[in-house]
């Protein structure tokens, strides 16, 4: 067999293995990628509605980290696998369940005082917030 064909073929072996490697390397980032985006969009919301966006959830979050003075952990606990990470699913912490009971009572406030404009959802009406009682503290002063 003449050196030639031996080089073409050891080529044409040789780009094959790097397609099949390319191809095994993007099916595994699509599934990880996959099944990141799986877990992310487990969500345990009784409050605010199922569709909000992730955008406008984080937004709310802040406003009560701000208002509270708190840290995320104030209500959610940490991941049992992943210590560093906040199990956001999870209902073991009562502050948790303490702080949808006040969610409701800020959007029923709001709901039957300040919903002049039925376009906006009353989950989404800001006249009266957590930090109206709360001023910047987990727990509202007693004055």
């Amino acid at each position: 067999m003449p050196l030639v064909c031996i080089t073409k073929r050891l080529k044409i072996m040789l780009h094959k293995k790097k397609i099949f490697a390319f191809t095994i390397l993007t099916f595994f980032v699509v599934v990880g990628m996959a099944a990141v985006k799986i877990n992310q969009k487990e969500r345990n919301l009784k409050v605010l509605p199922k569709d909000i966006s992730d955008a406008k959830l984080d937004s709310i979050m802040q406003t009560y980290n701000i208002a509270l003075g708190v840290k995320c952990n104030f209500c959610h606990v940490p991941m049992k696998n992943i210590p560093d990470s906040l199990d956001y699913y999870s209902d073991a912490d009562p502050m948790k369940e303490n702080a949808r009971k006040m969610m409701v009572m800020v959007i029923d406030i709001n709901k039957k005082n300040f919903n002049f404009y039925p376009e906006i959802r009353p989950e989404y009406l800001n006249t009266v917030t957590c930090k109206t009682c709360h001023r910047g503290e987990a727990f509202p002063p007693e004055d």
